[in-house]
């Protein structure tokens, strides 16, 4: 080993596991190490503290074991100044260009540690110089959208991040302390979850949905109706499909043909959806059919009427698709990365592909619940770098009923 460092990390290391998380990047990094210092809290709600010394085998090795320990919110106890290099093509990093985690970053130029604005995973960090001295902007921006000479963080040096800490001695949203919930009482997690956006909202922050057609076909629409009305939705990322079997179900009354009261399928229901998404496509425009009356209620209806924001992406399976979906996924990533400033909570239903993709551009402050009936679902996230993740495995038709009953009181009377 020719290359080596010490790093510190502080947290709630032995509970959480993340320190042998951290131990275990570093042998699969092929690095080695030795825990210089362990400081270990007594109470629950203290934290614990160690110092490392990693070592890999050059300095290129060593820089890439950096980047990955700094995804668990390990830092360098000296991490000087950090590189810079211009990119030199349109959509290329320079080599070595230091990866960004979901964490609240900092980086150091010039002596001056600098926020990072929009802290967003596997991106590259850009320094923009200001004239007359004033600080560099330092942001993240997604490798499709990086320009010829734009200046570019390389190397790990020069950069530290913070992890969120989990308040022990709080009560309040304790299942976030396990990353799924499945067998807890339900009502505990509707709870907690109805909690998380009431605090939310009081603290003027978007509540954001990320949702898939199970919302619908599981008949909880009209739920997820009463809490658009009653402000407890902002912003929905969906696909083609959520929409479009939504307006389905406002028009024909099923959702893929199945009669939602009754649960069974209809004459010619197999051509609803593709007639519902004729008829908006006729329209022009969700807002158009809904101004026009020709779409007089489910979700969307809900969201334009209330005058809440909407991101459809759409995917190569989709028919029609409705008139709104983007169907370039590069459009649709920077149409949801316009709208995630100001949200406080996500909560995702039903919806594996969008939840993933939403995760990968959330900031790790952001709280972020996903429930679905797959567990497979609910751990991808955190699989997938979303470290602030919590899962809830349950029915999402009756876990929106009930989050509607505990928001709306008089959704319990409706």
């Amino acid at each position: 080993m020719n290359a080596s460092e010490t790093v510190e990390i502080s947290g709630h290391l032995m509970d959480s596991g993340i320190l042998s998380r951290v131990l275990d990047d570093i042998r699969e990094y092929g690095g080695d190490y030795v825990i210089e210092k362990f400081d270990v809290g007594h109470e629950a709600a203290d934290t614990s503290h160690a110092k490392i010394v990693v070592s890999a085998e050059d300095d290129e090795a060593l820089q890439r074991l950096l980047m990955r320990l700094q995804t668990r919110g390990v830092n360098q106890v000296d991490p000087g100044e950090a590189s810079v290099a211009p990119a030199e093509a349109d959509g290329v990093l320079p080599d070595g260009f230091y990866s960004t985690t979901n964490l609240a970053t900092k980086v150091r130029l010039g002596g001056r540690w600098l926020d990072v604005e929009n802290p967003e995973m596997d991106c590259g960090l850009i320094v923009e110089y200001a004239d007359g001295g004033a600080a560099p902007r330092v942001y993240t921006l997604p490798m499709a959208d990086v320009k010829t000479g734009m200046n570019v963080v390389c190397g790990a040096s020069g950069i530290k991040v913070v992890v969120p800490l989990v308040d022990k001695s709080s009560e309040s949203f304790g299942f976030m302390e396990s990353d799924v919930s499945s067998e807890k009482p339900q009502a505990v997690l509707v709870r907690q979850v109805a909690d998380g956006m009431r605090e939310a909202k009081a603290q003027g922050k978007k509540v954001l949905w990320v949702g898939g057609p199970g919302v619908v076909h599981t008949g909880a629409a009209p739920a997820m109706v009463q809490l658009v009305n009653a402000g407890f939705v902002d912003i929905l990322f969906a696909g083609n499909a959520l929409a479009t079997h939504d307006i389905e179900s406002a028009l024909y009354g099923t959702s893929l043909g199945v009669d939602l009261a009754m649960g069974r399928g209809v004459e010619h229901g197999h051509e609803h959806h593709i007639r519902a998404l004729n008829t908006i496509r006729k329209q022009g425009s969700i807002q158009a059919a809904v101004d026009s009356g020709v779409l007089t209620g489910g979700i969307m209806h809900a969201l334009v009427t209330q005058g809440k924001e909407f991101v459809l992406v759409g995917s190569v399976r989709d028919d029609g698709p409705l008139p709104d979906v983007y169907t370039d996924v590069i459009d649709g990533q920077r149409a949801m990365r316009a709208k995630i400033a100001d949200v406080g909570f996500c909560l995702m239903v039903a919806t594996m592909l969008h939840s993933v993709a939403t995760g990968n551009i959330l900031p790790a402050s952001i709280p972020l619940v996903c429930v679905d009936i797959n567990p497979a679902t609910v751990t991808k996230l955190a699989d997938r770098g979303s470290s602030q993740a919590r899962g809830i495995v349950t029915d999402v038709g009756l876990f929106l009923e009930q989050l509607a009953v505990e928001l709306v009181p008089e959704y319990r009377r409706s």
